[in-house]
């Protein structure tokens, strides 16, 4: 498959990296204003000419550009996949929005990183996707390399009643060290952000806002799955969410929860009825105890009893390798 490759931070460029190792070629790649475009893109009969993706991946780091065109011309470009790996943005999820849409109305397919757009216009884009010739995959928004999507699509979501988890690395490493020391929130955090495990501002992941965006979508998925009629679902956006972040959790309360055998982790949990997230007394040694940067989803179905999947839920290569799977289930 031909990669257009929008977003050049740390999941754009792994994507790059690693698509030849799937056996697919990046044609074009852009950032917020240049791109580098090939000039072929071999098409039946044709010898393939893709970008050089060293090349790109250095120029980035050395120059802080990916090439000499338009990112424009990176959308107009010959591809069978836009990959959407833009930052997330709230509202009206732009401008990663415009250029899912885009691809499909050029009935080309797209694979998401960007969790905007499908957490604030999910019905938005399932109504572009009826008028279109391809489609949407959207596995790296919800826990990295986990298969939370896919498991769920899987199953089927009218068989699914719930998912749940921990979702946030940088939330569940600073309830990890402040339960494993005694620390207090200020302390760890100040810590992580020395690690690089938090950002300078670290507000959408302490506060819950990854999280809940990430329960927003597996409660789409839980919705439009689950009806024949698109027009029946009920449509989730980040205003439907119950949210609450860890700032407030006190050490003391991390001490007292050990002396009973448990602890704290921000849980996400998302029905096709309701999205919560909230620090929540979990056992000790129980499937939502992960530790450190981990993640966990935990899916509730009908005939099969709960499913545990647990791994890395950040990280460039960790998401492109989802990307890179949803590529491979549109061939």
């Amino acid at each position: 498959m031909r990669l257009a490759v929008i977003g050049a931070g740390a999941v754009g460029r792994s994507v790059v990296e690693l698509a030849g190792e799937h056996r697919h070629e990046v044609v074009a790649v852009a950032d917020s204003s240049t791109a580098v475009v090939a000039d072929g893109t071999g098409g039946s009969g044709g010898e393939a000419v893709g970008v050089d993706p060293d090349a790109v991946v250095a120029r980035k780091a050395e120059r802080g550009i990916v090439g000499d065109d338009d990112p424009a011309d990176a959308l107009a470009a010959d591809y069978d996949v836009l990959v959407e790996a833009t930052p997330t943005t709230l509202g009206d999820a732009e401008p990663g929005f415009s250029h899912v849409t885009t691809a499909l109305e050029r009935d080309r397919h797209a694979v998401l990183a960007n969790k905007g757009p499908v957490a604030e216009r999910y019905g938005d884009l399932r109504a572009a996707v009826g008028d279109s010739d391809g489609e949407i995959r959207f596995e790296a928004t919800v826990g990295g390399a986990i298969p939370a999507v896919s498991t769920v699509e899987d199953i089927e979501p009218g068989h699914v009643t719930a998912v749940r988890g921990v979702l946030n690395g940088t939330a569940n490493f600073i309830l990890t060290r402040m339960a494993a020391e005694g620390l207090d929130y200020d302390h760890v955090l100040a810590e992580a952000q020395d690690l690089g495990v938090a950002e300078a501002d670290p507000s959408f992941d302490v506060d819950g806002t990854d999280a809940a965006l990430k329960c927003v979508i597996l409660a789409n998925v839980l919705s439009f799955g689950a009806v024949d009629d698109p027009a029946d679902a009920r449509e989730f956006t980040l205003e439907d969410a119950d949210v609450s972040g860890i700032r407030d959790v006190p050490g003391s309360a991390l001490r007292l929860a050990a002396e009973d055998g448990r602890t704290v982790r921000l849980i996400g949990e998302a029905t096709g009825e309701t999205v919560r997230v909230a620090p929540r007394l979990v056992p000790e040694n129980g499937t939502l105890a992960v530790s450190g940067t981990q993640n966990i989803v935990q899916i509730e179905t009908s005939h099969a009893g709960r499913l545990n999947i647990s791994g890395r839920g950040a990280g460039g290569p960790e998401t492109a390798s989802a990307v890179l799977g949803d590529v491979g289930r549109l061939e």
